[in-house]
């Protein structure tokens, strides 16, 4: 049967921030691009997320004297990903992210706020309203010319005899069709938190988690590229993410940590199982091995005050809203609401309370509210309130291995020539756990990086007509 075949410079797969990204710079380059999207709706797991982007040097940083640089910045990602990180990407990472600050905030893009969170030790998680940003690249993307198709959901990745990637092949509303790229095809199809079959196979302890993220992330990209021999990195490394209460969503992005604000975590025996102050990824395997599955953030009046309505990861007002976190007076009273051991719970708050004044060890080893930074805060100041919540499968931060130029590299680590991927679908850049913002910002950063590669034959040529 014949196949109709569409013939661009670059074809992207996928639309969440790494493939708008890519999408976006190369149309800026001049480059013919089409942007193929699996559902019927764009944006996939990043439309979902809380909008954090992790950069550092920013304008935000240096309005409100912020102690940050580059070197403390890849120190944090070592440390959080236990130095199993692709140092070259991380370097790649940050040689790079300045420039896409800049671009973004060029294309209008606001941040609203700098924060400190999952493993960093300094604020630099910039919070946008990611809806707002995706839609302001695709705008631009589609004034440039960008061309974009829903529903379609690419299959099969197609080479030419000297093996270089050439085609994809799709299916479409119309049926199977075939579209040739010049300048290579570049997967952004995000991760696999929605494929129970992927799942299964490299961390079937997850599928306990609330499943979460974009509905097209079931791991085509990965099984595209794995076919051709692609490597993959950090598959071993997959968790949920901790916060999210057991009947969350999809309407907004739910996710509570109250614990980087000075909550502590018990099970429902009323005890405290771990040390609050590790990033959320850790947290979730651990939540994960508590009865149920469930952790309740137990916290006091002054870290009620410190909600920030709309801002994701401390908007305590709208979950409050909406009936998921439970209030009282007295602690006991409180566990009775929750469901939680009253008796236990106000001895483990007592315990907590007593080791903040260093008259004796923290009973998990607590000696901070994030990754080192910050003064822990006694549980004291009534109302009391605790939101139960378990983990999130959010994203699953593994995949096919890349190069610092976003060339997806097979087993042996050479270059599959002609085929980039950028964004959830790689490995290798965040290791054993994920720092809070580098998800969208590695997305941004490599999307501008791809296309840039991408472009630069173009660029070349033309400098060599110019010079003759």
């Amino acid at each position: 049967m014949f196949t109709p075949e569409h013939t661009y410079d670059l074809v992207i797969v996928g639309s969440g921030i790494a493939g708008q990204a890519a999408a976006t710079s190369a149309a800026e380059a001049g480059l013919s691009v089409v942007l193929l999207e699996k559902t019927g709706q764009l944006g996939g797991s990043s439309a979902m997320s809380g909008g954090w982007f992790a950069f550092t040097g920013t304008e935000e940083q240096a309005a409100e004297d912020i102690d940050d640089s580059a070197e403390l910045f890849l120190q944090d990602l070592l440390e959080v990903g236990e130095h199993l990180n692709d140092r070259s990407l991380l370097e790649a990472y940050l040689a790079h992210q300045q420039d896409t600050y800049r671009w973004l905030k060029a294309h209008g893009v606001v941040f609203r706020e700098v924060e400190i969170s999952s493993g960093q030790s300094a604020r630099r998680s910039h919070n946008s309203s990611i809806k707002e940003v995706l839609d302001k690249l695709h705008r631009d993307y589609t004034d440039l010319g960008g061309q974009t198709r829903l529903n379609h959901r690419a299959r099969n990745l197609v080479r030419n005899t000297d093996g270089r990637v050439v085609a994809v092949v799709v299916d479409t509303p119309e049926g199977k069709q075939s579209f040739t790229a010049r300048a290579g095809i570049v997967l952004a199809t995000g991760g696999f938190s929605r494929g129970t079959d992927l799942l299964k196979i490299f961390a079937p302890e997850q599928l306990a988690a609330i499943p979460y993220g974009g509905k097209g992330n079931t791991g085509d990209g990965l099984k595209m590229a794995w076919k051709l021999g692609a490597g993959v990195a950090d598959m071993s490394s997959v968790s949920a993410t901790y916060g999210s209460h057991p009947e969350t969503g999809e309407e907004f992005h739910e996710l509570l940590t109250a614990y980087y604000m000075g909550a502590i975590i018990v099970n429902k025996h009323g005890r405290r199982f771990v040390d609050e102050s590790q990033d959320y990824k850790t947290l979730g395997r651990e939540v994960l091995g508590q009865p149920e599955g469930l952790g309740f953030e137990i916290f006091d009046a002054k870290v009620r005050a410190a909600s920030h309505r709309g801002i994701p990861l401390k908007d305590i007002d709208t979950l409050e809203d909406i009936g998921h976190v439970h209030k009282a007076d007295t602690l006991e009273k409180l566990a009775e609401m929750a469901g939680i051991d009253p008796t236990a719970l106000v001895q483990t708050v007592a315990l907590y309370n007593t080791a903040i004044t260093g008259q004796q060890d923290d009973e998990v080893g607590r000696t901070s509210l994030c990754n080192g930074i910050g003064e822990l805060l006694p549980i004291e100041q009534a109302p009391f309130y605790a939101y139960p919540a378990k983990p999130l499968m959010t994203s699953t931060y593994c995949g096919v291995t890349i190069n610092t130029s976003g060339e997806v590299v097979d087993v042996d680590g050479e270059v599959i020539e002609g085929l980039y991927a950028v964004g959830e679908v790689t490995g290798g850049f965040h290791g054993a756990a994920y720092m809070t913002g580098t998800s969208l910002g590695k997305g941004a950063v490599f999307g501008r990086v791809v296309a840039q590669r991408a472009a630069a034959p173009r660029a070349a040529v033309g400098a060599g007509h110019a010079a003759v």
